[in-house]
Formats: structure tokens, sequence, C-alpha cells
């Protein structure tokens, strides 16, 4: 996945935000909003279908392997998967996976796997 993000944005600065990154992907809800009130729509499935279908692959073997061996080191994840159907959380996942990759790209860093919570 990462050689065809890589091939596919050549310069992650060129968007503003993970989210505009993630809208460019197509892993956004349409926003039908006008004075003041936020109106979310379904899921655009505009952009790139190819780098979307890899995002939305890789979502779910994560919250596959996190059925399989537990979610405790994703509260995230586990709260998620709690209220909502597993392809709706995959792709919430998957928009999650993508504005991480955008902030990895745009700020030439590596990933740091989160702290695990104490409690």
């Amino acid at each position: 996945m990462a050689t065809a993000l890589v091939a596919s944005v050549a310069d992650a600065k060129v968007f503003r935000s993970g989210r505009d990154f993630s809208a460019w992907v197509g892993l956004v809800p349409k926003q039908n909003s006008s004075g003041g009130k936020d109106k979310l729509g379904s899921i655009s499935k505009q952009g790139d279908r190819y780098l979307r279908s890899l995002f939305t692959a890789g979502a779910l073997a994560v919250i596959r392997y996190a059925k399989i061996h537990g979610t405790g080191h994703r509260p995230w994840l586990t709260a998620l998967l709690a209220r909502r159907p597993t392809k709706v959380a995959a792709i919430a996942l998957a928009n999650k996976l993508a504005r991480m990759a955008w902030a990895m790209m745009a700020r030439n860093e590596r990933y740091k796997e989160p702290a695990a919570p104490t409690a």
C-alpha cells in the first residue's frame, strides 16, 4: 500500500489537512451544510478507487486481528465496534489510517505507536 500511496501522492503538502487528503481518497461523508447546521450524508466514494480499496482492506484486516486477539490496546476501536457494524467501523478506521498516512508524509516522519492507556 505504501508504494501505491507514494506513487499517487508525490507531495502530501498539496493537501491542507488530513481531512482534505481523506476526502481526495473518498473516505469522508458528503456534506450538505448550510446556516450553521452540519448535515453529513453517506460516504462519497469519489476519489482514488484503488487507494480507497487498499485503506478499506487494511482497516478490515486490523478489525479482524482485533476480534481474534483482543482490542485492549485500541480503546477507540473497541468503542466503535461496540456501537457500529463492522463495515461501518472499517470505513471510519480507513479514514483514520488515511489521515495518519497524510500526517506522516507531510511531516516526513515514521509511525510512532501510541502510548498504552494507563488505567
